[in-house]
């Protein structure tokens, strides 16, 4: 059995359902035999992931990892069968998730900003219609408004 020592993706890209981890050279590196073989990027460096059934796509892709003068050539397939890459994949899966829900909710905070910025320059602009036109009502109306923080939640 292999285990894997160090696996952090150079970068990742998502595209649509399927995201990419790239590797570079001491981003991965395997423990076989208390030998610790490191990553070299000769053929394949990526591991692509469908979002959707978290499923490996390039089983095929050829690793290759070097001590000195040797090497270990593993089709992905078989680094999945003989070695505990899988908790590794899980565990970035998970990270990639977290930073998605972070990203998510602080566009949500973001937009939120945005639209009761918008709604009190809104109110600016009708106060000032309101005297325009001298309605009276509106105008008080939008003055409590404006003193509740901006619109209420209608």
């Amino acid at each position: 059995m292999m285990y894997v020592k160090l696996m952090k993706p150079f970068y990742t890209k998502k595209e649509n359902h399927l995201i990419r981890f790239v590797f570079a050279y001491q981003y991965f590196s395997l423990l076989k035999d208390d030998e610790l073989f490191h990553f070299v990027p000769v053929e394949g460096k990526e591991i692509v992931v469908n979002l959707n059934t978290f499923q490996v796509e390039n089983l095929s892709e050829v690793f290759v990892f070097q001590k000195g003068n040797r090497f270990i050539r593993l089709p992905l397939y078989q680094l999945l069968l003989i070695s505990d890459i899988h908790l590794h994949l899980q565990a970035i899966l998970e990270s990639e998730r977290a930073q998605a829900n972070d990203v998510a909710e602080q566009s949500k905070q973001e937009a939120a900003e945005a639209i009761e910025f918008f709604e009190r320059e809104n109110i600016g602009r009708m106060i000032d219609y309101a005297l325009e036109q001298r309605n009276e009502v509106m105008f008080r109306d939008l003055l409590e408004r404006q003193g509740n923080g901006g619109c209420t939640s209608e």
